[in-house]
């Protein structure tokens, strides 16, 4: 097993740098000052929230962020999305695409993620980022790092997973904007020889969310959003600052053109007059944090939690399940609908043993919890969706208006039809 999983990952590399060779000729002639998102979760956010400043000035890897992603986004290309047969396709179109394909933005804000081992450190090596702003750091996708761990390079998956995102950082020529409220980031760029940002708590001045919009009082002014977001969304807003501050440009205030991505925290109006609070995209330990306290501080009356699962956990997966349970036992949640394998096994003990008066709805199946949900909604109520386990799916048949449908996560056609395959369509 070892020895298959070792070839897979040299495949892997070996074919990133084939498409990088290419693509890297059209990069050379393009030449743009490169600045670099990265992050375990809001890495997406905070790139949409780059695009409200420098608009048409760039250009932006939107649905791009792996080795392979970002090398097709350099000559216009897009990745897998259906037949494995456009692989073919790809070895052939790419060269050809790479000698005369050539954008013309004065920057490129590209979206990297570290996914899996020298994914981020490959991207890094190539791109030689002007600047890095690197937003988060948490256990996303660490059943990738177990085999590194394992093998003795790194003591915890959780020193794998920040020392490749620090590659970023480490590749960096002039300014490193990070949080500083996270020392196992602040610990990984001490090092570094460039321009370093660390961002503290003291760039927040005001907060208030409620279910249909958020606003950040920043050092620079007030920034509001038309959908409801988590606190430490001011990381990112400071972060925001500090890059237009580097750049020399104005800081645009008006953030009406803001869009939250699909799944991260965006409000839809429900049957029987419901919030619907979509944050289904994915999830680990720390977004579950951001939007769960999100969701304590809004003042609503009848606030429901319905969570999934969190997957690429890796070893960890009992662990980060288990307080994930102790934390929601601390919440004033009206209802806490579980949905999937893991949340039941782990979450749901670990909520009724720190809190045994507790009432907790577990589920094997999106369908299931969707009947539950249905049959005991009286009106008015605020609905956060976080996990996995198709919770977009349950969004969708909750939604007023189905046009709506077109703004939720994964409604390719893949994804349309792998919900179909488990009976959810």
């Amino acid at each position: 097993m070892k020895l298959i999983h070792t070839a897979k990952k040299a495949l892997y590399i070996s074919v990133a740098k084939y498409f990088r060779y290419w693509s890297n000729k059209s990069l050379r002639r393009w030449n743009p000052r490169v600045i670099v998102v990265t992050g375990s979760v809001g890495k997406t956010t905070m790139l949409n929230l780059i695009e409200t400043q420098l608009g048409p000035a760039a250009h932006y890897s939107h649905n791009a962020n792996s080795a392979f992603g970002i090398a097709f986004d350099i000559v216009g290309m897009r990745g897998i999305t259906s037949s494995k047969l456009k692989w073919l396709y790809l070895f052939i179109a790419v060269p050809l695409r790479s000698l005369f394909f050539t954008r013309h933005e004065k920057y490129y804000v590209a979206e990297i993620d570290g996914e899996r081992p020298r994914e981020a450190s490959l991207l890094a090596e190539w791109l030689r980022p002007e600047v890095t702003v690197w937003v988060s750091l948490g256990r996303s996708h660490a059943v990738f790092y177990d085999a590194v761990v394992a093998s003795g390079r790194y003591g915890s998956v959780d020193e794998a997973i920040a020392d490749e995102f620090a590659s970023l950082a480490r590749n960096t020529s002039k300014l490193v904007i990070v949080d500083g409220g996270n020392p196992a980031m602040t610990t990984q760029i001490k090092d570094i020889s460039g321009k370093i940002v660390a961002i503290t708590d003291a760039a927040l001045h005001k907060y208030h969310v409620s279910p249909t919009s958020a606003s950040f009082v920043m050092s620079s002014g007030t920034f509001s959003f038309s959908d409801p977001m988590p606190k430490e969304t001011y990381v990112q807003l400071a972060m925001l600052e500090q890059l237009m501050n580097y750049l020399a440009l104005p800081i645009a205030h008006d953030v009406s053109s803001f869009s939250s991505p699909p799944g991260r925290s965006r409000h839809f109006v429900g049957i029987k007059n419901t919030h619907l609070i979509d944050s289904s995209y994915n999830a680990h330990l720390i977004s579950m944090r951001s939007m769960i306290a999100m969701m304590q501080a809004m003042p609503a009356t009848h606030k429901w939690a319905v969570i999934g699962d969190m997957v690429e956990q890796g070893k960890s997966e009992s662990e980060e399940h288990r307080l994930l349970g102790e934390l929601l036992s601390t919440t004033d949640f009206e209802q806490i609908i579980l949905v999937g394998r893991r949340v039941s096994l782990h979450t749901h003990p670990a909520i009724s043993s720190s809190n045994p008066q507790r009432h907790v709805e577990s589920f094997a199946n999106a369908r299931d919890a969707l009947q539950y949900i249905v049959d005991h909604l009286q009106g008015n109520e605020v609905l956060l969706f976080k996990g996995s386990q198709y919770l977009e799916w349950i969004v969708e048949k909750l939604l007023l208006n189905p046009q709506d449908v077109s703004k939720l996560a994964r409604q390719d056609s893949a994804s349309v039809k792998r919900r179909a395959s488990w009976g959810l369509s």
